[in-house]
């Protein structure tokens, strides 16, 4: 840390799972006096705790958040922001720099990355991803929905594997089906969809299904899921999914 200056880690924890937080991240929060985070974060990392000072939030108090942990910082002193899986990832790492340059603190700032949920679930499923693949949150809270289904449906045209963010909530839970309807438009049926929920954490659970009958499974499919629908060249095989990378047009094997 630079003298004279607070610091502020960014801390992406992966998917719950300590064995899955990188060394960095684990180093950024024994460093820091203060910690605060959501309450659902701050659980799965309860056994990296000690004597720091512990701030708890809550789900939609973002902006709040970030800047406390800045105003902290900006006292001198050591401070980790927790965010799930990879900050820079709909995480804490955006609107923490916003507001670090609009209020222009004298904080150093470093971004610890994680795993994020997209690769935390591809890993379960065998290898969906593989290639090109495009990551969209179904979430219209912060993005409209205009822009979502635009997103959603270039990226179907494209044939890039899609990992979704995000997919139902109370609130929101006619997105998913909405979202599988546009997918539908430019996908075959038969291309495979993997769902898994809580990965690497307690109560971990995967299906494997196809877009044709992956609707079957819409009371299966909360927030704590992550989707991941093939493209044009993904298979099943047994219980995994497998995207090819392209060996197959160049080598034998």
């Amino acid at each position: 840390m630079t003298p004279g200056r607070g610091k502020l880690y960014i801390v992406g924890i992966g998917p719950g799972h300590p064995d899955l937080m990188t060394v960095a991240a684990q180093k950024a929060i024994a460093e820091s006096r203060y910690i605060i985070g959501n309450a659902t974060y701050l659980d799965q990392i309860q056994s990296l705790l000690a004597d720091q000072t512990i701030i708890t939030s809550s789900m939609g108090k973002e902006v709040a958040r970030a800047s406390e942990a800045l105003e902290l910082a900006s006292g001198k002193d050591i401070v980790s922001i927790i965010s799930g899986g990879d900050a820079g990832i709909y995480g804490m790492a955006g609107i923490v720099l916003e507001i670090a340059d609009k209020t222009d603190m004298d904080v150093e700032i470093v971004v610890v990355p994680g795993v994020t949920a997209a690769n935390a679930a591809a890993s379960i499923l065998g290898s969906p991803i593989t290639g090109d693949f495009a990551v969209i949150s179904l979430s219209d809270l912060l993005t409209p929905w205009e822009d979502i289904e635009r997103r959603l449906s270039s990226a179907a045209a494209a044939d890039f594997v899609i990992a979704l963010y995000n997919p139902k909530s109370r609130g929101r839970n006619t997105n998913f089906i909405r979202a599988i309807e546009i997918i539908r438009k430019q996908r075959q049926g038969s291309v495979p969809v993997g769902i898994v929920k809580d990965a690497f954490r307690d109560g971990e659970s995967a299906v494997l299904t196809t877009l044709e009958d992956v609707l079957d499974f819409d009371d299966f499919v909360d927030m704590h899921a992550i989707i991941i629908i093939g493209n044009s060249e993904s298979k099943l095989s047994g219980s995994r999914i497998i995207t090819p990378r392209g060996y197959h047009r160049k080598y034998e094997y």
